[in-house]
């Protein structure tokens, strides 16, 4: 028999996943982040990890159409705090929708000045597993950050050594006693968490990522790395 002149049979690319990101834009910006490059930073990031994220154009907006309908897959969260003041979210609608969200089991990616954007907000906190205190947490000047793997046991930082990069290392935060810190910095003594990750009341799965200031962290092939597995993780 002549052999098969067929061609073989290619594996079938896998369908990406979609999230959106709640990325710094409009009243969710400030003047100390640039929000373009580090929303930029995470699309690409994300489409390595097979992810598309779509960004909203308006973060209240988002957040209230969460109160009531489907829920994305994923969320991304890339937001400084408001200082136009105007409440936080903003309307009872947004309210709602961020704590339907926090508390269904959709996956949330936060990062960096996230940690800042609802102060005072128990909700959040909670859902966040930590928050940036006002007058106790800060962060040294920007700078070359030594990054401590704190727990090699998690799929996300599995395998992987201490690294640097060009970043702020935040300090001082407040997290919950349940939260798997698997990233840290140490300053003055002291040691901090730069990544955690938290079970939410609701069975929800929350990556915090403490780093993120500018472009020049997602250039970082090690930090890539952590936000590809995160995303994996969250997804499954």
């Amino acid at each position: 028999m002549a052999p098969s002149s067929m061609s073989p049979i290619s594996p079938v690319p896998a369908a990406p996943h979609h999230g959106l990101l709640l990325g710094g834009v409009g009243r969710y910006t400030d003047p100390w982040h640039p929000f373009a490059e580090t929303n930029t930073g995470l699309t690409d990031v994300a489409r390595e990890a097979g992810v598309v994220l779509e960004p909203a154009g308006d973060i209240d907006a988002a957040l209230a159409s969460f109160a009531e309908g489907a829920l994305p897959d994923l969320v991304v969260v890339n937001i400084g705090l408001p200082r136009d003041g105007r409440p936080v979210p903003d309307g009872a609608g947004a309210a709602a929708g961020l704590a339907r969200l926090l508390g269904s089991v959709v996956p949330v990616l936060a990062v960096h000045s996230s940690a800042t954007c609802f102060p005072d907000d128990e909700v959040w906190e909670a859902g966040l597993g930590g928050t940036w205190v006002r007058g106790t947490s800060m962060h040294p000047p920007y700078g070359r950050a030594h990054v401590l793997v704190t727990d090699a046991d998690h799929p996300v930082t599995a395998g992987l050594d201490d690294f640097a990069l060009d970043d702020e290392r935040y300090t001082h935060l407040r997290h919950g006693p349940g939260v798997r810190v698997l990233l840290a910095h140490e300053h003055e003594g002291g040691r901090h968490p730069l990544l955690w990750v938290h079970t939410r009341p609701g069975g929800g799965l929350t990556v915090y990522d403490a780093l993120g200031h500018d472009g020049r962290s997602y250039a970082s092939g090690a930090h890539r790395t952590v936000l590809r597995r995160a995303l994996g993780a969250l997804l499954g």
